[in-house]
């Protein structure tokens, strides 16, 4: 599956990127919206790529080839912007972007269990060198431990059923897989809720197994804290006049982004670009439906 970057027109629109002006794509997987942003800032603009995956990092080398003389990449966290632009010197910075969703990359190739659709091992993790994989959580974790997971990163309202069902089947089997865990989670929604779902449809699967997957992946990744990390530095980082455009794929990240442009616009020190979050048209939909989660919300520093 070829990555189709999400929002490209308006992200354009709302970087507004202009010749010769330097910018950071927080999150550049394989580089979709960092090439259409060094054709808009030549012939001497930069883009500095941050990715916490090192596979990603190779990735966006080979698909930004063209322009390497004015891209820099570097593996590491987003939450660390600050420290990454003071070190190598990235000045000054006329926009940022975080595009928060994970690519079809992690999907298609990473076998690292990112989808409930593929039979891989339970891992989830962007950086390897980090400890902790889905696989320890089901497997070691205390079901309470399980429960708030899923809950509090999910928004699952199956979350208890699903935790109990998961510590009861891992004293039978290790849980060792994603089509392990989907049998788990099938298997632990109420019986009203299935035959809401016509016997557990395909689609009902998805939509237990997106959640509780979805959990895992943030719990994993730290991905909340990492962007209540990033917020304040990504302010500090810009240059008066800088924009700030973020694109979040689940309730959880567009409230934390919200919620934080509308605190620092009462402070004066931005201005809210979007009244409200800017999503994918049908078309685009259509075409890629991985856009149809997507809410972008973009503000300006005064």
């Amino acid at each position: 599956m070829i990555h189709k970057p999400v929002l490209v027109k308006e992200v354009l629109e709302y970087l507004d990127p202009k010749p010769n002006e330097n910018f950071i794509d927080g999150t550049i997987g394989q580089a979709g919206h960092a090439i259409e942003i060094l054709k808009k800032n030549g012939p001497d603009g930069k883009v500095l790529g941050i990715d916490l995956d090192a596979s990603q990092v190779e990735n966006s080398k080979l698909s930004a080839i063209d322009a390497k003389e004015r891209i820099t990449l570097v593996n590491d966290s987003y939450a660390n912007i600050k420290e990454i632009v003071e070190k190598i010197s990235f000045k000054p910075v006329s926009g940022i972007l975080l595009d928060l969703g994970y690519s079809s990359w992690h999907i298609e190739n990473s076998n690292r269990g990112f989808s409930f659709t593929r039979n891989e091992m339970l891992d989830m993790r962007y950086d390897l060198h980090n400890t902790l994989t889905a696989a320890k959580i089901v497997n070691e974790y205390r079901e309470d431990e399980i429960e708030k997971i899923i809950k509090d990163f999910g928004e699952e309202k199956f979350a208890r059923q699903i935790a109990k069902e998961i510590t009861k089947q891992r004293k039978v089997k290790k849980i060792e897989s994603t089509f392990d865990l989907m049998d788990i989670i099938a298997s632990a929604i109420p019986t009203f809720a299935k035959s809401k779902s016509q016997g557990l449809s395909a689609w009902a699967k998805a939509q237990v197994g997106a959640k509780t997957f979805q959990a895992l992946r943030i719990a994993i990744n730290g991905e909340l804290d990492n962007l209540e990390k990033f917020l304040p530095q990504a302010i500090e980082v810009l240059d008066q006049g800088g924009r700030l455009v973020i694109m979040s794929f689940h309730s959880l990240e567009d409230r934390i982004v919200k919620n934080f442009f509308k605190n620092k616009e009462k402070e004066n020190i931005l201005k809210i670009l979007t009244k409200k979050p800017i999503v994918a048209g049908l078309d685009e939909v259509n075409s890629n439906p991985r856009s149809r989660s997507a809410k972008l919300r973009a503000a300006i520093k005064i």
